[in-house]
C-alpha cells in the first residue's frame, strides 16, 4: 500500500462523509431488498469514499475498449497521484445535498446524479491530461459524454464546491474555467465562439448561478456572485453580483446574495438604485 492509500484510509476512519453515506446506504438496503446487491456493491464492499468512486465509475464508464478493471486503476491513480480530487468530491456532495432539494441525503448524488459523476469522471480525465495522458483523457472525455451526456474537455478547470443539476448536455469547453462554488443546471454551454483560437472560453468566478439552457459564448468573464437567467445567450463579461438575461443578454439588477450559488434563487430583483425592493 502506498502513503497516498493509507493517508486515505486514515482519513477514512474520521470521514463523516463517508459514515453517513454508509449509513444511509445500510438503512437503504434492509428497507429495498431488490438493491441490497448493488448498494453492498458500490458502497459498503469499499473501505473508503475513493475506492466506491473508483468501483461506480468503473462500472458506469466501462466499455469494449477499456474495461471495468481497467478504469478502475486509473481513478485510483488518480486519486491517489492528487488529494484535491478527494476533498473537490467531497465538496461537490456537499453542494449537491445543500443546493438540491431533490437530493434528500448524501448517498443519492453519488450513486444516482449523473451531473454528480460526470464530473467526477472530468477530474479523472484532468488528472490524466495534466500528467500527459492526452489521448487517454479524451477517451473518458468522449466515453463520459455518452453516458451521462456531460460534455466536459479534460483541459478545462474546474474548482470544487460545484453542482451540476440534471446535467443533460451540459457542455464546457477546453480552455474554460469554472471557480469555486458555482451552480449550473441542464443544457448550459461555456462555449466558443466557432471562430476564435487559442484561450476562446468562458472565465466563470465564484459562487455563479447559471439557469437552465444559458449559453455563455467566448472568453468572456462572469464575475464574482452574478446570476445569468434561463435561456441567455451572454457575449460579453457580466460585472460581478449582477443579474443578466435575454439573448442577448442585458443587465437587469441586482445579485444581492454574495454567492447566489448556493440560494439557487432564480428570481430578479430590480437594481438597487431603483428605489424598490419589490421582486419580479
Amino acid at each position: 500500500m502506498n502513503k497516498s492509500q493509507t493517508a486515505r484510509r486514515a482519513e477514512a476512519a474520521v470521514d463523516p462523509l463517508w459514515k453517513s453515506i454508509r449509513d444511509e446506504v445500510e438503512t437503504a438496503a434492509s428497507q429495498e431488498p431488490a438493491l441490497a446487491s448493488f448498494l453492498h456493491a458500490s458502497v459498503l464492499n469499499h473501505r473508503t469514499l475513493e475506492d466506491a468512486l473508483a468501483f461506480q465509475l468503473a462500472a458506469k464508464l466501462e466499455s469494449s475498449v477499456l474495461p471495468a478493471m481497467v478504469i478502475r486503476e486509473l481513478i485510483t491513480e488518480a486519486v491517489d497521484g492528487d488529494l484535491q480530487i478527494g476533498k473537490s468530491m467531497r465538496a461537490d456532495i456537499r453542494a449537491v445535498r445543500e443546493r438540491d432539494p431533490a437530493a434528500t441525503s448524501y448517498s443519492e448524488p453519488f450513486l444516482y446524479f449523473k451531473g454528480f459523476q460526470a464530473l467526477q469522471a472530468y477530474r479523472v480525465a484532468h488528472y490524466l491530461w495534466e500528467h500527459g495522458r492526452k489521448a487517454l483523457a479524451l477517451y473518458l472525455q468522449s466515453r463520459t459524454s455518452e453516458v451521462f451526456g456531460v460534455d466536459i474537455h479534460p483541459a478545462s478547470r474546474v474548482g470544487k464546491g460545484i453542482l451540476i443539476d440534471h446535467a443533460t448536455s451540459v457542455v464546457v469547453g477546453e480552455t474554460a474555467v469554472i471557480e469555486d462554488n458555482v451552480s449550473m443546471l441542464h443544457e448550459v454551454t461555456l462555449g466558443g465562439t466557432g471562430k476564435a483560437t487559442g484561450d476562446r472560453h468562458p472565465k466563470v468566478r465564484h459562487g455563479v448561478l447559471i439557469g437552465a439552457g444559458a449559453k455563455i459564448l467566448g472568453n468572456v468573464e462572469i464575475g464574482v456572485g452574478a446570476k445569468i437567467g434561463a435561456g441567455s445567450v451572454v457575449l460579453e463579461d457580466v460585472a460581478p453580483h449582477c443579474t443578466v438575461v435575454g439573448v442577448p443578454a442585458e443587465p437587469v439588477g441586482d445579485c444581492r446574495d454574495e454567492e447566489p450559488s448556493r440560494e439557487m434563487d432564480h428570481r430578479i430583483r430590480p437594481p438597487a438604485d431603483s428605489g424598490s425592493e419589490d421582486e419580479n
